[in-house]
């Protein structure tokens, strides 16, 4: 039953085919067998799950994601367990509500199965490992990262272990571990879900709040569209989600194929599955223009001087909760892009701004974008801690960072193997137009198969 997509899973359900615990079961039974191997999941919630389980096969009314297990990121509320963030300080900072976005799931009839791993306080790179559970590893080849940060859920997908996973992308980071673990990743656009990302009762400063966004991650790009269905919406819990119609107009067919963001370089396997996507794309009658994206260097100088202004005060203390070696991702990024002061710091706010507009004017021309995730293969556990892997990182993300900017929303897409590892690209849109990298995504999915579970 693992083996099925959530559309599958959840439509057997529905039909009785199935109950929702035997679903369950199955994956319980599949995550005793391959998490010992991945160590992605973090917390198992057995019993809780075939709890609610239970309770979906007793309720006549099954909704669109009856049954489906799904898993949790360790930075999102699961209500009664710990959100531990990875970190040994939190590791029984237990939540007293689900999160937005575990309820949305919930009410559409899904299961939480557990919680799943992730850097240290999403700051201790851009590989799967905290302090409190250890290192996630790539099902394709543990000699690569799965990347991060919601690099468990990614490979808890991979694997078959959950149908869905729920992360959070502020700069790549559902997008770069569903390319790295061959499935397929949603960045929504900016206030298209709810979300709360307080650690404690204070909210986060505008730059957490402007760019970090929660996300699915699915085996194939149907089942991000029915996670994308259930999570849409406003929610009184965040003032900053928008009631915005999960579907629009139709747009021109009209594709920006942007292989290399900037002119800085990107590896040949990496173009070339750039290349395979965009004939499946042309194939299925879509318009293709190469061109280049706006304002990629000022997207990138501005988002990188805002966070470290406002991250810079509270660095003293968070460098406690890293646990060992945990610090050297950001103390080299700190080291990189100092602190502006005040003046700078509003002249930034403005940047953002026209940033946005320069997207908006741009996509009004070619309203998709196709583009690589990140520029270069799958690298070596924890490489971005070192200077030469920090540079290689922050340049191969530069797409995901600079989208994460301007509040688009993106799907990551996988188009096969390179190397004996997975490659990917991502489909840019529209802000609030999520359905149209949906369907983009998926012509390139039809032509080239996913190979998951692994």
């Amino acid at each position: 039953m693992w083996e099925l997509t959530a559309a599958a899973q959840a439509a057997a359900v529905r039909d009785g085919r199935i109950t929702a615990v035997e679903l369950v079961r199955a994956h319980l039974d599949r995550i005793a067998e391959v998490n010992p191997v991945v160590n992605a999941i973090t917390r198992l919630t057995a019993d809780r799950a075939l709890a609610d389980a239970a309770e979906v096969d007793r309720n006549p009314v099954k909704g669109p994601l009856a049954g489906v297990p799904f898993t949790v990121k360790e930075n999102i509320a699961l209500g009664g367990v710990p959100t531990t963030h990875g970190a040994a300080r939190f590791e029984h900072f237990t939540a007293t509500a689900d999160a937005p976005p575990v309820a949305r799931l919930r009410a559409a009839g899904a299961i939480p199965v557990g919680h799943a791993n992730m850097p240290t306080l999403t700051l201790a790179g851009v590989h799967t490992r905290s302090e409190l559970f250890g290192d996630t590893a790539n099902p394709w080849d543990p000699t690569a990262t799965p990347g991060g940060s919601s690099g468990g859920d990614a490979v808890a997908v991979a694997t078959g272990m959950a149908a869905l996973g729920l992360g959070n992308d502020s700069g790549g980071s559902v997008r770069l571990p569903a390319s790295f673990c061959g499935v397929a990743g949603l960045k929504p656009s900016t206030g298209r879900f709810a979300a709360d990302h307080r650690l404690g009762p204070d909210d986060p400063p505008l730059g957490a709040q402007l760019f970090a966004v929660d996300g699915p991650l699915a085996r194939t790009a149907g089942d991000l569209r029915l996670a994308f269905h259930a999570l849409a919406g406003a929610d009184p819990r965040d003032p900053r989600a928008v009631p915005a119609p999960p579907t629009g107009e139709p747009v021109p067919r009209r594709v920006a194929v942007v292989a290399d963001p900037g002119g800085r370089g990107v590896h040949p396997d990496v173009r070339r599955a750039v290349e395979d996507a965009a004939g499946a794309l042309a194939d299925a009658g879509y318009e293709l223009v190469e061109t280049d994206v706006p304002r990629l260097d000022d997207a990138l100088h501005a988002y990188g001087h805002l966070l470290m202004t406002e991250f810079a005060p509270s660095w003293p203390v968070v460098r406690t909760l890293l646990g060992a070696e945990g610090h050297r991702y950001v103390e080299l990024s700190m080291a990189k892009t100092a602190p502006v002061d005040l003046p700078e710091y509003l002249r930034l706010t403005g940047v953002h701004l026209g940033v946005r507009r320069a997207w908006a004017e741009f996509l009004d021309g070619h309203p998709l974008v196709l583009a690589p995730v990140f520029t270069e293969p799958p690298f070596a556990p924890g490489a971005e801690r070192t200077p030469e892997g920090h540079d290689l990182v922050g340049r191969a993300l530069r797409l995901c960072t600079a989208t994460s900017f301007a509040g688009l929303p993106a799907v990551a897409v996988p188009t096969g193997l390179a190397g004996g590892v997975p490659v990917g690209v991502q489909v840019i849109g529209r802000a609030y137009r999520e359905d149209t990298c949906l369907d983009a995504a998926e012509v390139v999915e039809r032509v080239l198969t996913p190979r998951t579970p692994a």
